[in-house]
């Protein structure tokens, strides 16, 4: 399958979840993110704000706020196709932007260069178990981290794994991906 109808096909499973299994499994996958070496380790950790169906990125947020851990989010830029993170100390500092997503404020926050993140949980629509992902279409991750060589890691659901997703030259893998079902390293 393409990434088009792979990327439509997985939308839809998502769409069907109910909202009951959505929270459980949300809650399943953090307490296997917690429970990782690399989220210990970690005090900066770039996070994307969720939306619709991702896994619930709230309270990882909060929980990175209690263990003193620095949060930095994406700030994208569509005129240049680019992407930067900045540091947030509260939900206060976002802002709706396209498609409904939430950013940082960039007069609110600081911005935070790639070395010093040390893990990166990237977003994506579906993930092989080779780690490779597709993502929403518009590239920042994959350009981000061609400057960025710490842990990177996905939070999915298992409905989101599929055999193979078609990977492209310059397609980096994760190096984890977490689902309710375990880790796939």
């Amino acid at each position: 399958m393409d990434k088009k109808h792979l990327r439509t096909l997985i939308k839809q499973r998502l769409a069907e979840m109910s909202e009951e299994t959505f929270r459980h499994y949300s809650k399943d996958i953090h307490q296997q993110l917690f429970s990782l070496q690399s989220w210990k380790e970690a005090h900066t950790i770039a996070v994307t704000i969720s939306n619709g169906r991702e896994v619930d990125t709230t309270n990882i947020i909060e929980r990175a706020w209690q263990d003193k851990k620095r949060i930095v989010v994406p700030k994208c830029d569509p005129k240049t196709n680019t992407m930067e993170f900045r540091q947030i100390t509260s939900f206060d500092q976002l802002e709706r932007v396209f498609f409904g997503l939430l950013e940082p404020k960039v007069l609110e926050t600081e911005k935070v260069s790639p070395n010093q993140i040390d893990l990166m949980i990237i977003p994506g629509i579906c993930y092989d178990r080779r780690g490779y992902r597709i993502g929403y279409g518009g590239g920042y991750f994959d350009r981000y981290l061609t400057h960025y060589k710490n842990d990177t890691l996905s939070l999915a659901f298992s409905m989101q794994i599929v055999e193979k997703v078609p990977a492209e030259p310059h397609d980096l893998p994760v190096s984890t991906i977490i689902t309710e079902c375990g880790v796939i390293n």
